[in-house]
């Protein structure tokens, strides 16, 4: 009897050890971004990780829906929007000092509860064979004045990065100001590409549109196909240069905080940020990475970009939305 009761806890302990070593991510990122940190973080730590993959909003749906059943320990957010969210529902823990130290503190929400992982920007694509920079605006703002763009611009309202740059627009100069330049942008009848920025730019390589408004990362990849496509700044300070953040975060619901909070520590490690780097050319959110020579110094950039709390955007998303079903746009 006595031999069975040793079994039997040692057979409980075992498998409670095995629980302890498992984490469940939700990942909003695709898989060619995911798949090869986990892989990485699994041989280095012994700890296993399951990933449920979705778009941001799918993945905000089911958490909801989960309430405290959910099995998820990390979401993992390609926006800004979703992990603002999922933020103001509660769902987060609140990361420690150290876990934040030494990222990029203009991409740290006030209230801790999630870690960026990468940046993008906001930026002004344009075919050099048809557009002189120096013909372009300062300001995003007076891009609809640019009359002689009608019908050669192309946007993707859809794609969740576009709608958080309206979201910072509002944040920065108001719900009218967004209004008038979602309406002057509508009168020069831009072209829709949804959510395809790839696919935008490819048919600016065809000569159906001469600039797009669009994330730094998609030019840095169609030009190492040769696009004829560049890369425009607004002035310092300008909304159209909007920085804007992937991130993750630990679940209050997560049944083993340490191995969730070794997994955001891994995100933003070395390895791991040198990885988003060089896989698309995202801007790493921690220093001492060697960046390629067609991209600005990080230092640079967020000069260029306005300064704007993470945390504020979500507040922004539905009344941004809201605009562009009102202009017809969605």
């Amino acid at each position: 009897m006595k031999r069975f009761l040793l079994a039997s806890a040692a057979l409980l302990l075992s498998g409670s050890s095995l629980a302890q070593s498992q984490i469940t991510v939700y990942s909003g990122r695709a898989k060619t971004f995911v798949d090869p940190i986990v892989q990485q973080f699994e041989r280095s730590t012994g700890i296993k990780v399951n990933v449920r993959y979705g778009t941001d909003s799918q993945l905000v749906a089911a958490l909801r829906e989960e309430g405290t059943r959910s099995p998820a320990d990390v979401f993992w957010g390609n926006s800004v929007g979703a992990l603002g969210e999922l933020a103001e529902d509660g769902k987060f823990l609140k990361l420690t000092t150290a876990m934040v130290r030494g990222v990029a503190p203009d991409y740290v929400p006030d209230d801790r509860t999630w870690l960026p992982t990468t940046v993008r920007f906001r930026v002004l694509a344009y075919n050099p064979n048809k557009i002189k920079p120096g013909d372009l605006p300062d300001s995003i703002l007076d891009l609809p004045k640019m009359t002689a763009l009608k019908g050669r611009i192309g946007w993707t309202v859809s794609y969740p990065s576009f709608q958080d740059f309206l979201a910072g627009m509002i944040a920065k100069h108001g719900e009218a100001t967004t209004r008038q330049w979602i309406a002057g942008m509508k009168a020069l009848q831009p072209k829709d590409y949804k959510t395809s920025n790839v696919g935008m730019l490819e048919a600016m390589r065809a000569g159906e549109i001469d600039v797009a408004l669009t994330n730094h990362y998609y030019i840095q990849r169609v030009n190492r196909l040769s696009y004829p496509v560049e890369t425009y700044f607004f002035k310092n300070g300008d909304i159209g240069n909007l920085g804007n953040a992937t991130g993750a975060a630990i679940l209050k619901t997560s049944k083993n905080r340490a191995a969730a909070t070794r997994f955001l520590s891994a995100l933003t490690g070395k390895d791991a940020q040198t990885f988003f780097l060089s896989v698309n050319f995202e801007y790493p959110v921690i220093g001492n990475i060697i960046q390629p020579t067609t991209m600005l110094p990080f230092s640079d950039v967020t000069k260029r970009s306005p300064r704007v709390d993470p945390a504020v955007l979500p507040k922004n998303i539905e009344k941004a939305q809201r605009l562009l079903r009102e202009a017809g746009l969605l």
